[in-house]
């Protein structure tokens, strides 16, 4: 199975669908809406569908559609609880394939039996082992609740994805405590909602995204994907609670809004008192999952068979690559926390922001002569903090074709000679022709300087060859049209946007089919690659962050295209 976003639940229920930003409104969207009168008076966010606890939207300004639960809908009673994209892509691939979600909760069996020991504690205050009849009957018991396992499903691809959970466990994983979540109530009426709107509208849904199915023969080509009115659901739904299984089946049959009310949902208008005190007394029960790590073994592959293998921001801390890969490997900076050597993955590296440290000398000494070759840029202010402070120091670091940047390239190149550290340099591989751009961070503020960088590294770089297909890779995004990184993000600056019209010109004249960068931490579940409308052309965009169910992204499928 395949999967942070880290959006700290901002209120975001959205499940996005990007369309081309020139696109018109499909017919059978606008014919949706005039069924509904409240649009009227919405100049943006346009009701497409709905019931008692769920709407379909579409957004006029950015043409995309989004799922969100309407306001009394409780998601969970358990403060800052951020698995909910992760829980709705197990709810999907739960109607698809059942038998998978129980195959990869028993994959994580020593990993759930931990969790158990651990939520029994902070119920009872009592400390048991992980083979004792308490964790064994509690494991049991997600295995008896489709609901639960559903749960327990998406709280395991977080744990896979962004490091192990400590806050509030037994509300997460023992079934006594989980009953007064929400959460189950919220499982029932999502799926009762998508089942209702697959089978109204032409839609690809797997928990995250929202796809719209154009093309003929498209549903078949997205059927293992996500949910659709072609999707077989019989097994999960022999599974599946007798209350749910009944909502599902009239929801199969609906073709309009309808309220189907299943178990018991948690309703802020009944709850809201006691969710607030909830909140208010809420006590974290937190470890950073750093030191968490150690307790948990990885149940994954570490292998890695894509052809060109795209992956990023994997800040390895034991001085080795947690993945092996022996095919064209783009890695898009920060990669190491731990002075990291590999003598045999091949293909492209990227220089980020956290190298700059990385490759520095280990003695503090500055007398001793591996500082030498440091020693011109000691009088520099951003060099003083980057050895000081280094979370202060990125956005003081200087544009791209800057001479330290040279000296990190030899170091890296010496860490890793099979590879080709693309220090605003380009290499052809297999006809495609790969330009990388030293960008270590986003330097909004100093965005017309680091554009003007951008354009002239790419003028010198392009060269005559127009024909070439081209991707540009940078470790920070070059700007927000070719980012993968949504606007619902704290990390989003409206402000670093492409304004320079040359860059723009580039792209129009030569065959440049797509960006990738890193940077931003974009989890494999918020998904991987979008394609971007930009300079008049469709680009794909690609971020692909490792993980130990993403040892990386296979780009093949998007060059052939």
């Amino acid at each position: 199975m395949k999967s942070k976003e880290n959006e700290k639940d901002l209120m975001i229920r959205k499940q996005e669908l990007s369309l081309p930003a020139s696109a018109a409104l499909p017919p059978m969207l606008a014919e949706r809406m005039a069924l509904y009168p409240e649009n009227k008076r919405r100049p943006v966010n346009k009701t497409v569908f709905n019931n008692q606890y769920f709407q379909l939207t579409y957004n006029t300004r950015n043409h995309s559609m989004a799922i969100s639960s309407k306001g009394d809908l409780v998601y969970s009673a358990i403060p800052y609880d951020t698995a909910r994209n992760y829980i709705q892509r197990a709810a999907i691939q739960y109607l698809l394939h059942p038998e998978e979600i129980r195959r990869y909760i028993e994959l994580h069996q020593t990993t759930l039996e931990k969790y158990l020991t651990l939520s029994i504690f902070q119920v009872t205050g009592n400390r048991v082992e992980e083979n004792s009849f308490e964790v064994k009957q509690a494991y049991n018991a997600i295995l008896q609740n489709p609901l639960l396992e559903i749960q327990i499903a998406g709280r395991l691809m977080q744990h896979d994805e962004t490091g192990p959970l400590s806050a509030n466990l037994a509300g997460k994983f023992l079934f006594s405590e989980n009953v007064k979540t929400g959460i189950a109530g919220y499982i029932s009426e999502y799926l009762n909602f998508v089942v209702q709107l697959a089978h109204s509208l032409p839609l690809m849904i797997d928990g995250k995204d929202v796809q719209l199915l154009e093309a003929a023969g498209q549903e078949q080509q997205l059927l293992e994907q996500g949910l659709t009115i072609h999707s077989d659901i019989d097994s999960a739904l022999s599974l599946l609670p007798q209350e749910v299984k009944k909502g599902l089946e009239n929801a199969l049959v609906a073709t309009d809004s309808a309220s189907l009310v299943n178990t018991q949902p948690l309703l802020r208008s009944e709850y809201g008192e006691e969710l607030s005190k909830v909140r208010d007394n809420y006590v974290a029960h937190s470890v950073h999952p750093d030191e968490a790590e150690k307790y948990f073994r990885n149940v994954h592959s570490t292998e890695n068979r894509n052809l060109v293998n795209v992956v990023s921001d994997i800040h390895s801390k034991d001085g080795k690559l947690p993945f092996l890969n022996r095919h064209f490997n783009i890695l898009t900076g920060d990669v190491s926390d731990s002075r990291v050597h590999d003598e045999e993955i091949e293909g492209i590296y990227l220089i980020g922001g956290h190298e700059l440290v990385d490759v520095l000398p280990e003695t503090t000494d500055q007398t001793d002569e591996q500082w030498e070759k440091w020693r011109p840029f000691f009088h520099y202010a951003w060099f003083k903090e980057l050895l000081q402070e280094p979370d202060e120091a990125w956005y003081l670091l200087p544009t791209g074709n800057h001479p330290f940047y040279e000296v990190v390239e030899a170091e890296l190149a010496a860490r890793f000679p099979k590879m080709n550290v693309l220090n605003n340099k380009s290499l052809i591989h297999e006809d495609v022709r790969y330009i990388g751009l030293t960008i270590p961070v986003a330097l909004v503020k100093r965005k017309k300087a680091q554009q003007q960088f951008i354009l002239k590294a790419l003028e010198k770089l392009l060269g005559e060859n127009t024909e070439i297909p081209t991707v540009i890779v940078s470790h920070a995004p070059l700007f927000n049209e070719l980012s993968l990184l949504p606007e619902t993000s704290e990390a989003y600056n409206k402000d670093y946007i492409c304004e320079e019209p040359k860059i723009e010109k580039l792209f129009e004249q030569y065959n440049i089919i797509g960006a990738i960068h890193g940077h931003h931490h974009i989890p494999a579940s918020s998904r991987r690659f979008k394609n971007a409308e930009f300079a008049g052309k469709r680009l794909f965009v690609v971020c692909s962050i490792y993980s130990k169910v993403n040892t990386g992204f296979e780009l093949m499928s998007l060059l052939q295209n």
